[in-house]
């Protein structure tokens, strides 16, 4: 009997040990950056590659500080964030609309698949002389690179959203007489919602890898029309900084989805069950 009642007991120590014991992936995560920081700065200073090519880590960082105190650097982001920001609220409600309309519809889910399979694959930098002969070098050249690129995120996972919903809920809302929109509200909306916050995750990360990649090509202000100038101009410590500059934006960006995603499905069972774990 002693042994059967201290053996819990035991086997909780024991757990509450091994979890004690596990390095924070926040810890590992400093650990990869300190490495590849590392390897970064014994590259050129081992010859192995050029410094004039690959400046060492330690002066890039060195001049994306000095590139934080610039107001010209800031202005830059301020112009890819208003890409991003604008691009992906578009693609945004234009894939929520459309995707509840197309996904409420067997008809129109089948008459549009073939369209949408067709449209989806094409990448949007093959839009980029379209872009150029329309608003050359503005702004909305980027916005429509990104909207594209986005909607198609947001559509597909809009419309898997909608096919999930439980078709008993469905007919037992038309059966209490629900309305069209009771029904989207009530009953379709909760049900799409995670598959819409991934499409906003995924969209995010998109709309700012294209934003930065019309700002390289077409010359629209912002981040990437900079790392453009740093090249051109032979600034190339610079232009790693700026690049480094775009990752860490991006790590931002990906950051604060994750928190807006848990905070708005709180009461989803895959977010509920991520924090417990």
């Amino acid at each position: 009997m002693s042994t059967l009642t201290t053996t819990p007991a035991l086997s909780k120590r024991r757990r509450r040990k091994t979890t004690k014991s596990k390095v924070p992936n926040a810890v590992w995560g400093l650990i990869g950056i300190v490495v590849f920081l590392g390897i970064w700065e014994l590259l050129p200073a081992l010859g192995i590659v050029k410094a004039e090519y690959l400046p060492p880590a330690s002066e890039v960082l060195v001049t994306l500080a000095k590139d934080f105190t610039l107001t010209a650097f800031w202005l830059a982001v301020g112009e890819t964030m208003l890409a991003w920001f604008i691009g992906l609220l578009v693609a945004v409600l234009l894939a929520l609309v459309l995707g509840l309309v197309i996904g409420m519809s067997s008809f129109l889910r089948r008459a549009t698949n073939s369209t949408i399979e067709f449209l989806r694959p094409i990448p949007s930098v093959a839009l980029i002389p379209l872009a150029v002969l329309l608003f050359g070098t503005k702004i909305e050249s980027s916005l429509m690179l990104i909207i594209y690129a986005c909607f198609w995120q947001v559509l597909i996972q809009v419309l898997y959203g909608v096919a999930d919903v439980d078709n008993v809920a469905m007919q037992t809302a038309r059966s209490y007489g629900f309305s069209p929109f009771q029904r989207i509200r009530d009953v379709i909306f909760p049900t799409m919602l995670p598959y819409l916050m991934t499409g906003i995750r995924l969209g995010a990360a998109v709309a700012l890898i294209l934003a930065i990649t019309a700002e390289l090509i077409i010359g629209s202000p912002g981040l990437g029309k900079e790392i453009q100038l740093a090249q051109s101009g032979g600034a190339i410590a610079g232009m790693y900084a700026l690049i480094v500059a775009t990752g860490l934006l991006g790590v931002l960006i990906n950051l604060g989805m994750r928190v807006i995603e848990k905070r708005i499905l709180s009461w989803h069972v895959s977010v509920r069950g991520e924090i417990i774990a």
